[in-house]
């Protein structure tokens, strides 16, 4: 023992545990030109992408379009260090756009504080290993979420698709806003809008539609359809390239029919620690009621983007055949905002589409989020004033194309074919985050909640004839199912004249706690007081255990339902019935998972 306490300290500090902790040290050492290749292609198709993406989920934040990019580059870095997914790419996405929107009011300062604190809750997180809280959110939340997300951003950009200017941001405002003043559109950004959104969604068809290039080609063909790839594979870049250039046009002519971007700061975001405290034109805004101001926020914000990053990282890697380590991911998502944080980043979370983009162009390791990060930060250098003729109705068109697709109609088809009542809690999310975000994604999972905590109050109990009157639990019995089994033993074998014995088969059951022991303890001593048996067959060895140690009066155990029913059949109380045993034949009588069905005629009196 002395010795393996020894050994321990050098254990934690092996090769193998540094290589869990920093993940680039499993993939370096097989790197080959042939990945350097391919991850270079990988990196700039999805700087390309990422780069007007910023500028446009930069708006659904609120924020000014230069915080887009100051979120597009740290992620980068940090998860080609700590990332376990050759695919994923972090960086500003729709949803967590959004949610910035919600709950940092459209001000940078609250933001930047947002990642802060978001990056320390997802560490504390990773380091606790507390990944297993992701999986009490639901499908249908998550679904009922995205759905309304994509509703709501999408309606968010008609606005600027239209060229309307004091909108309000609350969605039912902005609908009635949007129609009210539908007349004040502005023709040159509605005719650009509907342009660019018809290019996106050509080239988004287009793409979908290339056959895949193949050696045996001609040269000629394999070359054109590569560029018809990666035209459309970089369409977002291109058409707000020409949406930029037409605006340009214009303007050397005189005149701007267009919204346009505006001034963005040139040159790299300062490294600089994060606004604990706000100063205002007349106060200072202190850190306690900066963080009071954020509300759910501190709780939405860090759990919706680990959510939507392992979610997309477990589906990459199931169509990669490649494994991630979840609370790995929790320590990179949380470092990136830590550190983001430090150079004017708002959370950041996985992006599917980039993610998707990275692995289609055959990415061979998260190197290629390198690439990706030196193009963000090249723009930030060097193209920033070129920002200043990009017009809105483009990036309106961008964020359209991009959060269209999240919209999921199928899911309510499948609910109500597959099971109904999972349709309660997406509809409840789904209306209620038009309202509030925080008030649908609370209610989804509260809603969800109450769905799985009645499962576990009310499980499903069969009662059936098996010479002797046999009750079946089909799961762990926990503290609100006593009530439930007590109610089925008492109708179906004390309440009937004369009392019937009962074998409690248990072989489903997987756990039991302290209730449920004093609940059968009660149940025992009504049938004692009845003159008849209750008798378990068939528990877990560490079931067993805690009802031995309970030293529960009366308790009768067997192995074997036949056992059980022969000791059974060997009381008073039912040799003077007269019951045969027949363990192969059973009559159902009772299933609590179905509507109660009346006794049987001729099984009990």
């Amino acid at each position: 023992m002395a010795e393996q306490g020894r050994e321990a300290p050098g254990r934690c500090c092996s090769y193998h545990t540094v290589q869990r902790w920093l993940p680039v040290l499993r993939w370096l050492p097989q790197y080959s030109l042939q990945w350097l290749q391919l991850d270079l292609i990988a990196g700039v198709t999805v700087g390309l992408t990422v780069v007007p993406q910023a500028l446009a989920y930069a708006e659904v934040a609120g924020l000014p379009v230069q915080y887009g990019l100051y979120s597009s580059f740290m992620g980068c870095f940090i998860y080609c260090l700590l990332g376990t997914s050759k695919d994923v790419t972090l960086g500003p996405t729709a949803i967590m756009s959004l949610l910035v929107s919600s709950y940092a009011s459209q001000d940078p300062a609250y933001a930047i504080l947002l990642s802060f604190l978001s990056g320390c809750i997802q560490l504390a997180m990773g380091l606790l290993r507390l990944g297993f809280l992701l999986d009490f959110i639901a499908c249908p939340v998550i679904k009922g979420f995205t759905s309304a997300a994509s509703v709501t951003i999408s309606f968010n950009q008609v606005k600027n698709i239209l060229g309307l200017r004091n909108i309000p941001r609350q969605f039912f405002l902005q609908v009635y806003h949007t129609f009210r003043r539908i007349g004040e559109t502005r023709a040159g950004d509605a005719v650009l809008g509907l342009v660019c959104l018809a290019a996106l969604v050509g080239l988004g068809v287009m793409k979908g539609h290339i056959p895949r290039i193949r050696r045996v080609e001609l040269v000629s063909v394999r070359i054109s359809r590569l560029i018809v790839w990666a035209t459309a594979t970089a369409r977002n870049a291109l058409v707000v390239l020409f949406a930029g250039l037409v605006a340009y046009s214009f303007q050397v002519m005189g005149s701007q029919p267009f919204t346009l971007t505006g001034e963005t700061p040139q040159g790299l975001p300062p490294f600089r620690l994060p606004p604990f405290f706000k100063a205002t034109a007349n106060s200072t805004v202190p850190f306690s009621e900066m963080v009071q101001d954020l509300g759910a926020g501190l709780a939405v914000v860090p759990l919706m983007g680990l959510l939507e990053t392992i979610a997309i990282a477990k589906a990459f890697a199931s169509q990669n055949s490649y494994r991630i380590d979840p609370n790995q991911e929790l320590l990179a998502m949380g470092l990136t905002n830590l550190l983001g944080s430090f150079v004017s980043s708002y959370p950041v979370t996985g992006s599917f589409g980039r993610t998707a983009v990275n692995a289609q162009t055959g990415v061979c390791s998260p190197a290629g989020g390198l690439i990706t990060g030196i193009l963000v930060l090249l723009s930030l250098a060097y193209l920033t004033s070129l920002f200043y003729y990009i017009p809105k109705a483009a990036l309106a068109a961008v964020i359209i194309c991009a959060v269209a697709p999240m919209f999921d109609a199928r899911i309510f088809r499948t609910l109500w074919r597959v099971k109904r009542l999972d349709l309660l809690p997406l509809c409840v999310t789904f209306l209620l985050c038009f309202w509030e975000v925080q008030y649908g994604i609370g209610a989804g999972v509260l809603v969800s909640s109450i769905l799985l905590l009645y499962a576990i109050a009310r499980p499903r109990i069969k009662v059936s004839e098996q010479g002797v009157l046999l009750v079946q639990p089909a799961s762990g019995l926990h503290f609100p199912a006593v009530e439930s089994l007590r109610e089925a033993v008492h109708r179906w074998a004390l309440a009937v004249s004369p009392p019937r014995c009962v074998i409690l088969d248990c072989t489903h059951v997987s756990s039991v706690d302290y209730t449920v022991v004093l609940g059968l303890a009660d149940l025992l001593q009504e049938f004692r007081k009845r003159g008849v048996t209750l008798t378990f067959s068939g528990l877990q060895v560490h079931v067993l255990q805690v009802l031995l140690s309970a030293d529960l009066e009366g308790f009768q155990h067997f192995p074997s339902l036949e056992g059980a029913a022969r000791a059974t059949l060997a009381s008073p109380a039912e040799k003077g019935r007269g019951v045969d045993l027949d363990v192969s034949s059973q009559a159902l009588l009772y299933d609590a998972s179905c509507e109660n069905m009346p006794p049987t005629s001729g099984l009990i009196q």
